[in-house]
């Protein structure tokens, strides 16, 4: 075979040659690795905070968020002209680079198996926290603070959060 690659090619001292790299004139590589990992993402503890009361909200036998002052006021703070409605109302958050851990209390329908509706609520508040943040949630304490019973009136609709 006398057809043989430059890099099987021996000089006279019998060591092989190294293959010429290739580059590609005129480009050099800029900043390192890559762009998606250049800089830092903080996310704010009310950020958590709102996406874990909207969750939590979502789970049927869930009636309410906080404990009844906190209902209280916040049924007066949102019948004031310009008022928001507290999505993070009953939910306390502590945010760190990559964990997080929230505080619920919730007010529970009466009839509904708290358990369940616990277990339930820790579901979906891990599964809608870690896949809008990224952050893994080490714990979800609940608090169950009430039981809403058939005959009494509402302090706040909850249904008209947005």
């Amino acid at each position: 075979m006398t057809d043989m690659t430059e890099q099987n090619r021996t000089d006279s001292s019998g060591s092989e040659k190294e293959a010429p790299q290739s580059r590609k004139p005129g480009v050099t590589k800029r900043g390192g690795g890559d762009p998606a990992t250049r800089g830092r993402t903080t996310i704010a503890d009310g950020v958590v905070e709102k996406i874990a009361g909207l969750a939590a909200r979502d789970v049927l036998g869930v009636h309410a968020m906080g404990s009844g002052l906190s209902r209280t006021f916040g049924a007066v703070r949102d019948r004031v002209p310009g008022g928001s409605k507290s999505v993070s109302r009953g939910v306390k958050a502590e945010v760190g680079e990559l964990q997080t851990a929230l505080d619920l209390e919730i007010v529970v329908e009466y009839g509904v198996s708290i358990a369940d509706v616990a277990r339930a609520v820790r579901e979906n508040v891990i599964a809608a926290v870690e896949r809008m943040t990224g952050l893994e949630v080490v714990e979800v304490n609940i608090a169950v603070s009430d039981v809403k019973l058939p005959e009494e009136e509402d302090e706040e609709p909850e249904a008209r959060l947005q």
